[in-house]
């Protein structure tokens, strides 16, 4: 390897470093922002999905406000989320900043219960469990 050809490859190793610990700031600052966030293909209004569709309905049917980013829109999110996260696909669902999964697990938390207790946790009142107690 000549002399140029070094640099350059620890010029954009250097890049490439920075590019990350940027982005994952970025990620960072967008779970931690709402209680509850999901990164999905689509928007909630128009899921390009099935997986994110369900992830949509559950919350939906818990009445939990949450924001939603589409890895659709931007190659450096998608390929940043994964990275994050170390979660290889979409959707996937933080609550509190942590990730709690993808479709299949936020559809088994909500089947067994499990995600009224944990919502209950991050402060957020399940409309499921509120409907369950009136009754």
């Amino acid at each position: 390897m000549n002399t140029l050809t070094r640099r350059l490859v620890s010029t954009s190793g250097a890049l490439l470093r920075l590019f990350s610990t940027e982005t994952n700031e970025k990620i960072k600052d967008l779970v931690t922002k709402s209680k509850v966030v999901l990164f999905m293909k689509g928007v909630p209004e128009q899921p390009r999905c099935g997986f994110s569709n369900a992830v949509v309905q559950i919350l939906r049917m818990h009445g939990v406000k949450y924001d939603a980013y589409d890895v659709l829109e931007s190659d450096d999110l998608r390929q940043g989320v994964k990275t994050y996260s170390n979660w290889p696909t979409f959707p996937q669902v933080y609550i509190n900043g942590e990730l709690v999964g993808g479709c299949d697990i936020f559809l088994n938390m909500h089947q067994s219960g499990e995600l009224i207790e944990t919502l209950e946790k991050a402060g957020i009142d399940s409309a499921l469990k509120i409907k369950h107690q009136e009754k």
